[in-house]
């Protein structure tokens, strides 16, 4: 396999290539920065690239491996998007408002780096993680790798560009499933407290919770079994899985019962024909092997659910503005959420904040008659850059709303919930079905979605034209 095919090849490939000898971790490294060097001017995907350190975990790596030390990442590049602690950087969460270098690596990023990981560079993020697309005055916009005039939403560019195996992202609001959605990528927002946080001990009230975006199912597992897991001081420790990852990904999920709902979250939501189209061809794919296919628009409180999301999203928006640095640095749109947020009535606040037991039993009673529930992942294609643009702060987030209706409730829940690639629209852009679990079961989503994998692979599309100048 030549080394830019094997830039595509995920991160089961690359760990086996570099395992077997096939390629060295530093080879392997260097054609991956050197496609970031001629790619990423153009999709604005790293906020940051470790060349020269990276160059060096490469080359212990390969010391490693003539040691005889057999690590299941060894020398597979890993991206890491910019929220995530590093130590002596700043945690710069899509901002300039941060300048405090961190003491030391977030937990994920031991982890990573335990297992053998080359950490190759830190992706872009929207500012404080509050719009579904990655846009700023002053550094521009991220671009989608299957179509440079839409977003890509996040930290999923650079992988669906052959820039690192995978990325990890954060999920507050579906921060791991748009992004994964839009460029036809695998992103699984695990069970809250599934994968440590630390040093914070939670982020926004327990909305976010970490996890791998991958091109393959089984890459998502090979990643989340080294990363997972609590560590001391941690607000949410999630029940441990009935197997390893891994294991879920490779296991026949045998015969489901799985709901099918294509009632947004909340009234007068339209949803595009190729979406619906997305979600019924997924329903059928399913009926065909061997499912329990049934349609369920289960009762969600739709008012009192958005509202009391909205009411919280705005809410950590001002709590997150406060704690910059240098707050007048921000975005205006982003002080305008923040300036809402500040807003509230705290009544208000202490409302959104307490229900979540309420919420969380409700929503789950779905679970009582399927194992799994089947919903788009987006209502709509991907959106272009600067779409909202000119838009105040109000209606773009309703927008924003309108784009993302079934994502947020199960960051609320703690659900685990997943992004599965699900075809193409006529223009050639990515769609994507959400799969839903019952609490603490990533491992029945791995094994369905590994199941809708095999029966449409996804993963050796890759965009065309990256490699040649516009």
């Amino acid at each position: 396999m030549e080394l830019t095919e094997l830039c595509f090849g995920g991160v089961a490939r690359q760990a086996h290539a570099v395992r077997s000898g096939e390629v060295t971790a530093r080879d392997l490294l260097a054609e991956h920065l050197r496609r970031i060097e001629r790619i990423d001017p153009r999709l604005n995907a790293f906020r940051l690239v470790f060349a020269d350190q990276a160059l060096a975990e490469a080359e212990q790596a390969d010391a490693r491996r003539s040691a005889g030390e057999d690590l299941p990442l060894l020398g597979v590049p890993i991206a890491v998007k910019e929220d995530i602690a590093l130590a002596g950087l700043p945690t710069t969460k899509g901002t300039n408002a941060a300048r405090t270098p961190q003491p030391a690596d977030a937990a994920i990023v031991t982890r990573l780096r335990a297992a053998g990981a080359v950490i190759i560079g830190r992706t872009r993020m929207p500012e404080l993680g509050l719009w579904p697309f990655t846009e700023s005055s002053w550094a521009g916009p991220t671009r989608n790798p299957w179509s440079l005039t839409h977003s890509p939403g996040g930290s999923a560019a650079a992988v669906a560009a052959g820039l690192a195996a995978a990325a990890i992202g954060t999920d507050g609001a579906g921060s791991i499933r748009i992004p994964s959605a839009v460029t036809g990528l695998f992103g699984l927002k695990p069970q809250r407290g599934r994968i440590s946080l630390a040093p914070e001990p939670q982020v926004w009230g327990g909305l976010v919770v970490a996890g791998p975006i991958t091109r393959t199912v089984l890459d998502w597992a090979l990643v989340a079994d080294q990363i997972h897991g609590a560590a001391p001081g941690d607000a949410h420790v999630a029940h441990p899985p009935r197997m390893s990852f891994t294991q879920a990904a490779r296991t026949d999920p045998g015969r489901l019962r799985i709901g099918v709902s294509l009632r947004p979250w909340g009234p007068g939501i339209p949803i595009a024909d190729e979406v619906r189209d997305a979600v019924q061809d997924t329903a059928a794919l399913l009926t065909d092997l061997g499912h329990d296919v049934v349609r369920l628009d289960p009762p969600m409180r739709d008012v009192t659910a958005s509202t009391q999301f909205a009411a919280r999203y705005v809410h950590n928006a001002y709590l997150a503005r406060t704690d910059m640095e240098f707050p007048d640095l921000l975005e205006p749109r982003t002080r305008a959420v923040g300036e809402l947020g500040r807003r509230l009535p705290r009544g208000v606040v202490r409302w959104a904040a307490k229900d979540d037991a309420a919420l969380t039993a409700y929503a789950n009673r779905v679970f009582a008659s399927i194992d799994v529930l089947l919903t788009p992942a987006l209502t709509r294609p991907p959106i272009r850059v600067g779409e909202w643009d000119g838009r105040n702060v109000v209606t773009a987030l309703l927008a924003a709303a309108h784009y993302t209706t079934f994502l947020p409730l199960w960051n609320i829940v703690g659900n685990p919930a997943a992004s599965v690639p699900a075809g193409r629209t006529s223009a050639g852009l990515p769609l994507a079905v959400q799969l839903v679990g019952r609490q603490h079961d990533e491992c029945t989503l791995l094994s369905v979605s590994a199941q809708l994998e095999r029966a449409r692979p996804w993963a050796d599309r890759v965009p065309s034209g990256l490699d040649h100048a516009n």
